[in-house]
């Protein structure tokens, strides 16, 4: 029988929260050596996560999007809001302001193969795994799909 999610995900995953400050989402990711943290509400729902790829950002900084002056009139050659969001991200100081919005998830009835599969077409290093009723029961990572491969 192939492995579910459940069977490989690491139960009970650390979370923070939307008004947790960065610093301590930052010494969380460093302390524990993991690449990101999933983020809920009040009552345990999932509203994002937090990596060290946004995390990065507090360090890169952010380049203005390129415009070109024609006829008195500025023209954006990127998209400003997304220079909007990449400004947020570099000055936020909670972790609601950096997170990234939208993650994709699994549940604990997949089977490991789907997962890869899902992080492989998503382009995602880690998965929150979610109940029913949208709560955090654990976290899938790369590297728990390679141990589950070493094991079989």
């Amino acid at each position: 029988m192939p492995k579910t999610v459940a069977d490989v995900m690491s139960h009970s995953p650390i979370v923070v929260r939307a008004e947790t400050p960065l610093k301590e989402a930052v010494q969380i990711i460093a302390e524990r050596r993991i690449s990101g943290l999933p983020v809920v509400d009040d009552v345990g729902k999932l509203v994002g996560v937090i990596s060290e790829t946004d995390l990065m950002w507090q360090e890169t900084g952010v380049t203005p999007p390129a415009y070109i002056m024609f006829l008195d009139s500025v023209i954006y050659l990127q998209n400003p809001a997304t220079y909007e969001r990449d400004l947020h991200k570099a000055l936020g100081q909670t972790v609601g302001e950096v997170m990234s919005k939208n993650p994709v998830t699994i549940t604990p009835d997949k089977t490991v193969k789907e997962a890869a599969q899902l992080m492989h077409d998503r382009s995602v290093n880690r998965l929150p795994v979610l109940d029913s009723e949208g709560q955090v029961i654990g976290i899938l990572t790369r590297g728990d799909i390679i141990r589950a491969m070493a094991a079989s």
